[in-house]
């Protein structure tokens, strides 16, 4: 059983950059099909997607060509999941977003999992 260890921290910011990079190199929706529960849940300004909006999305959207987290800070939901909040830049072509996000992460079939994702304009 995975448990969570004083590298928490460490654990889900792997955890998230793995997702980014995944987007990053245009596999977003085939990553975050082995990577979201089943019940996932996406949160943006005026909307909230399930996992099917979700990764018929990261499909369909281009690549971001760079990315860059700042601020992380952890919050511990007892012994088997936490809370990653951060700020993120990312830029494709001239078009460049800051945003605050928070995942939410749990351990499912001994592997994290993002059950929730939130992200708002910074």
């Amino acid at each position: 059983m995975t448990e969570i260890t004083d590298d928490l921290p460490a654990r889900l910011m792997h955890e998230e950059h793995a997702g980014w990079r995944a987007i990053v190199e245009g596999r977003g929706g085939e990553h975050y099909q082995r990577a979201m529960t089943r019940d996932a849940l996406m949160i943006v300004d005026g909307a909230a997607f399930g996992r099917d909006e979700i990764l018929s999305a990261m499909r369909s959207a281009p690549p971001w060509d760079e990315y860059h987290l700042h601020e992380p800070a952890v919050i511990r939901l007892g012994d088997r999941a936490g809370i990653l909040v951060y700020r993120a830049e990312a830029r494709r072509g001239d078009d460049t977003v800051n945003l605050r996000m928070s995942t939410t992460y749990l351990i499912e079939g001994g592997s994290w999992r993002v059950a929730a994702h939130q992200q708002t304009a910074a």
